[in-house]
Parts: structure tokens; C-alpha cells; sequence
């Protein structure tokens, strides 16, 4: 489904850009893979740990969401974009709010933008969870995204699709509480609880890569797709990570939740499902649901709290190789 294509990843050296990379060069063979991010640092070690002189295809674009200009001229040519640039440390988004809405809010329209203009056929933007019921800033400018990205589809008629792939935590990326852990384990030092009770959605880096490969192939644009995935307990991942290791309670950090929704009651209204994942339709949209789904029962919401599927303390092992 990509072979041949241009494909352009915007936020491509952070964790989930460097897993699709190395997907995509794996499976595939497209006619250029770009990369564009704004760390010129981030951008020549990935080079060297790819090897780019082997990947004709490989291209390093250094711009940032933010610069519309630099934005159109990168899209020149690109038959898909995969949108995962975004600023996401929840507690340094409240403290400072206009940068999160400048490259998480802003940012997105000048995706939306470009792609219009220069006719990208297909834009995928990465959502989270925290957009779900926000409480944190962080949640709403993914809110305020995703509206974005669906009501592009009817605002600008035929021409581009835009859809969204809606997840949850993403298993040891950049910023995620398990390095974290690690690290407070091999120094020996408590670990850092914020709620005993708390929960999440979780997924592996690289099944949020694959994930998002497959809802390409399917996607017919204003759907939000959010994989059926394992919650786990954040005391079951510090005994995976650290058995027996004394902890610390912080208490909640601003903007922090007990518990993740990532299917609203309201939303379940418009929502499919089957065995692997649900479906938001478009509510302003003619959309036929995929043959293969059904509409989830009335009231319906899809939380980590409540989820049928839970990672234990042996998951989490296997998962992570920690021993």
C-alpha cells in the first residue's frame, strides 16, 4: 500500500516516528520517506543508526508545525502524511499553556492547511486518550486537533482525507513513567507513586505503528480509530519493574487523571466496533460502516477502570524484558 508512495512524518525522530521509520523501511519500499522535525541533533543520530546512505528513499526535512511556510514546502509531492508532532509532558503544558496551543492546536491547522494546498491524498493524525473528557491542557489542544482534522473533511469537500488513530499510553516512550522507574530501580531509590488506584490504556511502540499502518489501508476519511487494548495498574508495572522496591507517594500531578477514557458515552452514539478496534463515524458525513463492525450498545464507554483486558505482572515482564 506504500510502495511507490511519499510519505512525510512530521515529528519523525521522536519515539513513535523512529519505530514508523524503520517499519516503513522494513515492509516497504516507497519512493521517499520524509522525515521533518525540528531537532537537527535528533535528525544526524537517526541517520547514523539507520544507516541513510542505504535508503535512497530517506529524506531529513528540520522545520517545525509551527512555521506554515516551511510546512507547505515539504509537502510538496506527498501522497501521505502521518501527523505525531505534538508537545505531550502534561505537567510542563500547564505551566506553560501558549506553547502546548501554538504546536498542538496551531501547529495541526497549518498540517490541515498545507495538505489542502498541495493536495496531499492522505493525512493520519495521532490523538491520545488525554483528549478524551480533557482535564489537562495537553487533552484539549488534542481535543481541539481532532476536531480539526474530521471537519477538514467536509469543510474542504473532495481532495485530502484526514483521519485520526485515538490511543493510550505508548509502552517505554520518551517521557513515560517505566524509564523512569528503571532508573529510580538501579539507584536504588523509592519509586515515585502519584495514586496507587490509578490505571491506563497501554500499548507497545510498535503496536501503535502497526496499528496505525493498518487504519491507512482502511481509512475513508473523518473516522477517529482507537485500538481495543490491555489496562494495567500502576502498582502491577512498579512490582514488574522493581519487585519489592520501596515507594514514595507524590500524589496526583496538575492535570492528572485516576482513570483514562478513550470512548465517551456521548460518542458511543456514533461508534462501531469488532474484535480489535471501535470506529468514530463522522456525525456530519455519509458514512457506511465497514461491513465487518457493529454499533456498541447504548451508554456505552470504553475506560481503563472498567477495560475486560488487563496486563498482569507477568505481561508487563514479558513485554518489557524486565527481570
Amino acid at each position: 500500500m506504500l510502495n511507490g508512495k511519499s510519505i512525510l512524518i512530521t515529528g519523525g525522530t521522536g519515539s513513535f516516528g523512529r519505530a514508523f521509520v524503520r517499519t516503513v523501511l522494513e515492509r516497504y519500499q516507497p519512493a521517499k520517506l520524509i522525515v521533518f522535525s525540528r531537532d537537527e541533533l535528533k535528525q544526524y543520530e537517526m541517520q547514523d543508526e539507520l544507516d541513510a546512505k542505504r535508503h535512497d528513499c530517506l529524506r531529513f526535512f528540520l522545520g517545525d508545525v509551527r512555521d506554515a511556510s516551511r510546512l507547505d514546502m515539504a509537502f510538496r509531492g506527498v501522497d501521505l502524511v502521518v501527523h505525531a508532532a505534538a508537545l505531550k509532558q502534561v505537567p510542563a503544558l500547564e505551566y506553560n499553556p501558549f506553547e502546548a496551543v501554538m504546536t498542538n492546536v496551531l501547529g495541526a491547522q497549518n498540517v490541515v492547511n498545507a495538505a489542502v494546498r498541495r493536495g496531499v491524498a492522505q493525512v493520519m493524525a495521532l490523538s491520545t486518550d488525554k483528549a478524551v473528557n480533557p482535564v489537562n491542557l495537553y487533552g484539549a489542544t488534542k481535543l481541539c486537533s481532532e476536531k480539526m482534522f474530521v471537519a477538514a473533511n467536509h469543510f474542504f469537500g473532495e481532495g485530502s482525507q484526514f483521519s485520526i488513530v485515538r490511543y493510550g499510553n505508548v509502552m517505554a516512550s520518551r517521557g513515560s513513567v517505566i524509564p523512569l522507574f528503571i532508573r529510580c530501580r538501579d539507584q536504588g531509590q523509592p519509586l515515585p507513586i502519584t495514586d496507587e488506584r490509578m490505571t491506563r490504556f497501554w500499548i507497545t511502540i510498535q503496536g501503535a505503528v502497526d496499528f496505525v499502518l493498518g487504519r491507512i489501508a482502511a481509512m475513508r476519511g473523518g473516522e477517529v480509530f482507537i485500538p481495543k487494548m490491555p489496562s494495567m495498574r500502576i502498582m502491577d508495572l512498579a512490582q514488574a519493574i522493581a519487585p519489592g522496591a520501596p515507594v514514595r507517594h507524590i500524589g496526583i500531578r496538575p492535570g492528572e487523571k485516576i482513570h483514562e477514557t478513550l470512548l465517551t458515552i456521548d460518542e458511543s452514539r456514533n461508534t462501531v466496533k469488532n474484535d480489535d478496534l471501535f470506529l468514530i463515524k463522522p456525525s456530519f458525513i455519509d458514512y457506511a460502516s465497514p461491513p465487518d463492525m457493529k454499533p456498541v450498545r447504548e451508554g456505552y464507554s470504553y475506560s481503563s477502570a472498567d477495560n475486560p483486558r488487563w496486563l498482569s505482572i507477568e505481561d508487563l515482564r514479558e513485554k518489557l524484558q524486565v527481570i
